[in-house]
């Protein structure tokens, strides 16, 4: 796919309109095209910050209803990418019917727990056209356990230097092709040079990268990515939060890296009312 698509999006209208000939199963993210394609099963325990949002209602049990994927911020915060709580993605009935996956690795099992929705935080200043502020807040009915939470990469952070190690976590398309995961997968990147994603996003059909609120991750080569059903989901570095899924070109392409919602441009400073 050569077109920008948010790694959450496109797999939902799909799978939405072939509803009344199967029944929804895997949705897919726009934001993350794949299950982090070039990814690893992640063992049992592990990436426990990572978690699944699910609607049974829009997108059917077979996969816990999973859609898009977040990252826990804090023990009743969960952040994942705007886009994955649009009218696009979710349909008419919004949130009503959306929970929040954590403390479990297979999605069919009966592990972890399914936490309600107490509420949402949509950054107001997101542009689904331009994927400009592509992050959202959940507040969840129930705290999770601490030892759940990752810690955030401020401004400054050696860990969005270029060709710093990373991993992606999720759910979504591992191949590329369709094939969804139904364990939590993670796939080992790097943070690449803006200009990486400058060249391949100038601001023409292919879209637009802007370094102030974007990161650009991935392999100089290509061959590991997210894809569809990603969405949302967590970009980890040196232990800490870095980066969201949010949007790109195909997934897993050399000339295409994948591009994330940078988390520095959220964090709260002192004296200011960022969301993070």
């Amino acid at each position: 796919m050569r077109r920008p698509t948010v790694r959450a999006l496109r797999g939902a209208l799909a799978l939405t309109a072939a509803a009344t000939a199967v029944p929804l199963a895997t949705p897919v993210s726009a934001a993350a095209d794949s299950v982090v394609i070039g990814g690893k099963p992640v063992p049992d325990g592990g990436g426990s910050f990572t978690v699944a949002l699910s609607s049974r209602n829009r997108f059917g049990g077979k996969r816990a209803g999973q859609f898009c994927g977040g990252v826990v911020v804090a023990p009743a915060k969960v952040a994942t990418a705007a886009h994955c709580l649009s009218k696009e993605v979710l349909g008419s009935n919004g949130t009503k019917d959306l929970k929040v996956i954590a403390g479990r690795s297979k999605l069919v099992d009966g592990g972890g727990q399914e936490v309600a929705v107490q509420g949402t935080w949509v950054n107001p200043d997101y542009n689904p056209v331009t994927n400009v502020g592509d992050l959202a807040v959940i507040t969840l009915a129930n705290a999770l356990p601490e030892s759940y939470v990752i810690k955030l990469a401020g401004p400054g952070d050696p860990a969005y230097l270029p060709g710093t190690p990373a991993a992606v976590y999720g759910w979504g398309d591992t191949v590329g092709d369709g094939s969804y995961a139904s364990s939590l997968y993670a796939a080992e990147v790097q943070v690449l040079p803006d200009k990486a994603c400058k060249d391949a996003y100038p601001g023409n059909s292919e879209g637009t990268y802007l370094k102030a609120t974007m990161l650009c991750a991935g392999l100089p080569g290509g061959g590991r990515d997210a894809c569809q059903g990603d969405s949302g989901g967590p970009l980890v570095a040196n232990g800490r939060l870095i980066g969201l899924v949010s949007w790109g070109s195909g997934c897993a392409q050399a000339a295409y890296p994948g591009v994330y919602t940078r988390i520095s441009a959220f964090v709260r400073p002192a004296r200011n009312a960022a969301p993070l």
